[in-house]
């Protein structure tokens, strides 16, 4: 199980770390911030398609057809957190190191779009204050961690629940 779990937990991190790493960069290049949230999120989904992938293929090829709800849960979750892992790792590296002006950016696309949205007064200051604290918490080592963590974390275990409810079986089928 152990060597499973490390196999697609790192083809799952490759595919979704590739796939922010080149988002990032297409978006530092001036493409749409909107359309590499889509492309990011889309690679999770792809990513994170492995955990049902891994926990077939265990249980079918090692297991001898029967896994139980835990243990394709437990499978699922460790592959999400290696993959995850991956992800908060990359955007360190890419934030700290290439695009570290990407919160100002970032805040500033979402200053515009409340001001479009034609909030004025009392509720655009509370918006725009709210902004900059969230610009100001990201600074904190710990806080970004635990927001990229955020960002990634609930698909895959979404994903794993999904899978594990699907694919257990306490029985195994006869042919």
């Amino acid at each position: 199980m152990k060597r499973t779990i490390l196999i697609y937990g790192t083809i799952s991190g490759t595919i979704v770390a590739t796939f922010m790493a080149t988002a990032m960069a297409l978006t530092s290049k001036g493409s749409d911030m909107a359309g590499s949230m889509i492309v990011g999120y889309a690679s999770m989904m792809v990513a994170f398609l492995l955990i049902f992938v891994a926990v077939k293929n265990y249980r079918d090829k090692q297991n001898g057809g029967i896994i139980s709800f835990g243990q394709a849960f437990k499978m699922g979750i460790l592959i999400a957190i290696i993959g995850s892992t991956f992800y908060v790792v990359t955007w360190s590296i890419e934030y700290k190191y290439f695009l570290p002006d990407f919160m100002d950016k970032y805040s500033a696309m979402q200053i515009k779009q409340v001001q479009e949205a034609g909030v004025s007064g009392t509720k655009l200051e509370e918006a725009i204050k709210s902004i900059e604290d969230s610009k100001e918490m990201y600074k904190n080592p710990f806080f970004f961690t635990l927001i990229t963590y955020a960002e990634i974390l609930p698909v895959g275990i979404i994903i794993t629940l999904i899978s594990a409810l699907i694919l257990k079986r306490k029985i195994a089928k006869t042919a």
